[in-house]
């Protein structure tokens, strides 16, 4: 099935004649908004998911090294960082795995079919105006890969009318740089943004002492460009693109060395890195059809490209996905308080590797509807999706949601959602590399979850949001004990407790997020790896007039490293701080003091041979920043 076809039998969809101008661009300025739990703009009071959201004020007040320290400031999210910027990471939502975590940029689906997951410590925070952040299942409404939650991100957009250049330069510890130029505008009809920026720093040695080749500092370099266009071509009709890349090259550390010839369990000394690149682009058409019907079609198109190399042997090994995707979503307003969405859903993944996977594409096919009841005391959703998928065959997911009103103050929801996700390439294929190899017997992964929600405004400056929750999955994919493969685990199950408070006490402003999770494999008892049973985030703000200051503390318990909960990995808590001064309209200055008390921790990667092999984070660092937004 071709783009091309899709794009066209679409496009020719009669009635297109359409009376009002899509409010999702506008929504993506907004705090109280939410786009990704029902695939259309809506108040984030009346979703029954789960969700925090970031806007572009929240990310420049944060000034979050990467994408994944930002997300490691959302409740319920555990993040391993794997030795500082530009390397890999460990993300997960609610005891899921990485895997287990659909990551959109520009609703285009963004990640690995080797690897499972989305190369987010490639993506530079400068190119980014909204992350809203899904916590739950949404196979439902999202498919496949949405068992854990959904991160969606949104490129920059423009801003008002006119030209509104803008630029960026700051500079740090291991002689780090960030620079950023670009120039956004437009008018009542059109909006766009075009910005590039660079990223540079000399690292810091990711692992623990294991060959004297690796105990160097592995240095990380980004360029990164993205352009967003919208245009109103009447009240009724819009349509819009959206482009972006980032590439550039990270080093890595290998503890085990460099396996030569490969197969002969004979290692040396490895001086290993990366050249990467991570693109989107999607286009989009939205439109009123009539009075109750709204259309949107979406196009897209993903890579996540990466070549590893080693300078002290000749060769590489390729690992490149490529995914083509087309959606048309349809929102019915059929007055009464009922809303009704239809979809249909196309995606096609291939991959290019140097590995011999036994099957390297497939597509998935998919529709779904979701029926919506929002009165004013009580609120339904259900919603389900069928899901051909080309080498798994068919699946249906459910879900279902019931809101109280108890007052004007206090809200109960009540949720059931299914999740799955089939076993990535990887997963299945990896050819025997001397101590591991793929498993093409996997079985797709399964998830039953039900959540109590209860959302309350305790006074006008206190906001307290907490859910109660229970996961059951079948069919779990985890890596066995000896690590030599991976397998499906019949039962699984994670219960789990969050609350975030949001408090105004004498001009500062709180934010407060406390998770408790129990992870455990039923077959064994034991907890399931790298989920650690408790964190805590807490970010405190304050403005001065023209001079802000904040601070962020992020706790995590203890947690194991390995299948057999023998491998304890201690726990840790990192405190960062911020300030910022607005001398004026046009110029401003920001400086972030990250790991201030030089947390020494590292994060176990894997055992071999009874040996452990991990990687450590970044030491305390400064960063100092100048932005200009001049006006013309």
């Amino acid at each position: 099935m071709k783009l091309s076809r899709l794009a066209l039998a679409i496009a020719l969809t009669p009635g297109l004649a359409l009376a009002q101008t899509s409010p999702r661009e506008d929504a993506l300025k907004l705090s109280d908004t939410l786009i990704t739990a029902n695939r259309d703009v809506q108040q984030r009071s009346d979703s029954s998911a789960a969700s925090t959201v970031f806007t572009r004020a929240d990310i420049e007040r944060l000034r979050p090294a990467s994408v994944p320290k930002l997300l490691a400031q959302v409740p319920g999210v555990q993040v391993t960082n794997y030795g500082g910027r530009g390397a890999a990471y460990g993300l997960y939502i609610r005891g899921t795995s990485t895997a287990q975590t659909l990551v959109l940029i520009d609703g285009v689906r963004a990640g690995s079919a080797t690897a499972g997951g989305a190369a987010l410590q490639f993506l530079s925070v400068d190119q980014i105006e909204r992350v809203e952040v899904l916590r739950g299942s949404r196979s439902a409404i999202h498919g496949a890969d949405a068992m854990g939650g959904v991160i969606q991100i949104f490129t920059r957009r423009g801003e008002g009318e006119g030209l509104r250049p803008h630029m960026r330069i700051a500079g740090g510890s291991d002689s780090t740089w960030e620079r950023t130029l670009g120039l956004s505008g437009g008018n009542e009809r059109t909006r766009f943004n075009l910005s590039a920026g660079l990223e540079e720093t000399a690292g810091i040695d990711r692992t623990r002492t294991s060959y004297a080749s690796d105990a160097d500092h592995d240095a990380y370099r980004n360029r990164s460009w993205a352009l967003s266009l919208s245009h109103s071509f009447a009240d009724d009709l819009e349509a819009g693109f959206t482009l972006l890349d980032q590439r550039g090259k990270t080093e890595i550390d290998n503890p085990f060395g460099h396996e030569d010839p490969p197969g002969s369990w004979v290692y040396n000394p490895a001086k290993p890195y990366d050249e990467y690149s991570l693109s989107t682009s999607t286009v989009w058409l939205d439109g009123r059809v009539n009075d109750i019907w709204r259309s949107r079609i979406e196009l897209g198109h993903s890579e996540d490209k990466q070549e590893n190399f080693d300078k002290l042997f000749p060769g590489s090994t390729v690992n490149n996905t490529y995914r083509d995707s087309a959606n048309w979503l349809n929102t019915l307003t059929l007055g009464n308080d009922h809303s009704l969405r239809l979809g249909l859903d196309y995606l096609n993944d291939k991959v290019r590797s140097s590995s011999d996977f036994g099957v390297r594409s497939r597509d998935n096919k998919a529709a779904f509807v979701q029926h919506s009841f929002q009165g004013d005391r009580f609120g339904t959703e259900l919603g389900m999706r069928h899901d051909d998928n080309e080498q798994f065959g068919n699946e249906n997911t459910f879900n279902g949601a019931l809101s109280y009103q108890l007052d004007g103050d206090n809200q109960l929801i009540l949720s059931y959602s299914e999740g799955f996700r089939v076993p990535t390439f990887a997963d299945l294929y990896w050819p025997f590399d001397g101590f591991y190899r793929g498993n093409p017997n996997l079985k797709p992964e399964k998830s039953r979850s039900y959540e109590l929600q209860w959302r309350s405004q305790l006074s006008p400056s206190t906001r307290l949001e907490t859910s109660l929750y229970r996961t059951d999955f079948q069919d779990l994919i985890t890596t066995t004990s000896d690590w030599s493969t991976v397998d499906n685990i019949n039962r699984a199950r994670v219960n789990g407790f969050e609350a975030t408070l949001k408090q105004e006490l004498f001009g500062w402003h709180g934010d407060l997020g406390i998770s408790i999770i129990d992870p455990r494999n039923r077959e064994t008892g034991h907890n399931l790896p790298n989920r650690a049973k408790r964190t805590l985030n807490l970010n405190l703000d304050r403005q001065f007039g023209s001079i802000g200051v904040g601070a962020s503390f992020t706790a995590v318990s203890s947690s194991y490293g390995n299948a057999a909960s023998t491998s304890e990995l201690p726990g840790y808590g990192v405190l960062d701080l911020r300030a910022s001064w607005q001398t004026n309209s046009e110029l401003a200055f920001d400086m972030k003091l990250a790991n201030v008390l030089d947390k020494d921790y590292s994060r176990l990667l894997y055992q071999h041979n009874g040996q452990e092999y991990g990687y450590q984070e970044t030491p305390a660092s400064l960063m100092i920043g100048m932005t200009w937004t001049p006006q013309l």
